[in-house]
């Protein structure tokens, strides 16, 4: 049991680097796109892997919390909170992008602006709570 509590830790941590790498993918893209058209479909690709790899580190937390039978420390419950904040963050920017046209270059400025300004947050938090879990 405990070599499973183990592995679920390393893997944890592993997921939440990948998230990490995830949201520096994606500030590289929305920095670099000057065509709606391309990054539409680079979002279409990219987004369900980032979601993915969000809920793997959803599902590790709990089946970690769950084989432990850990309470609901203060820890935790940031954690919690943590990955709310991240699902709404998320469907924020995949919304906004869904509202614009392929050749509505001026709107889609406006959303790279409003992408950067979330992907930051999202990595900001992301590097505060993965330190906060390693201490």
């Amino acid at each position: 049991m405990n070599e499973m509590y183990e592995m679920s830790i390393v893997t944890h941590n592993f997921s939440v680097l990948a998230v990490l790498l995830i949201i520096m993918i994606n500030f590289y893209k929305i920095t670099r796109a000057d065509n709606v058209f391309k990054y539409r479909k680079f979002n279409t690709l990219f987004n369900p892997i980032g979601s993915t790899l969000i809920g793997f580190v959803i599902f590790t937390g709990v089946i970690m919390m769950a084989a432990k039978h850990l309470d609901f420390t203060i820890a935790n419950n940031i954690m919690i909170v943590f990955s709310v904040v991240i699902i709404v963050l998320e469907f924020k920017r995949s919304r906004g992008m869904k509202y614009i046209k392929n050749d509505n270059l001026p709107a889609f400025l406006i959303y790279k602006k409003f992408s950067q300004k979330i992907l930051i947050t999202e990595f900001l938090i992301t590097v505060f709570v993965y330190i906060g879990m390693l201490l």
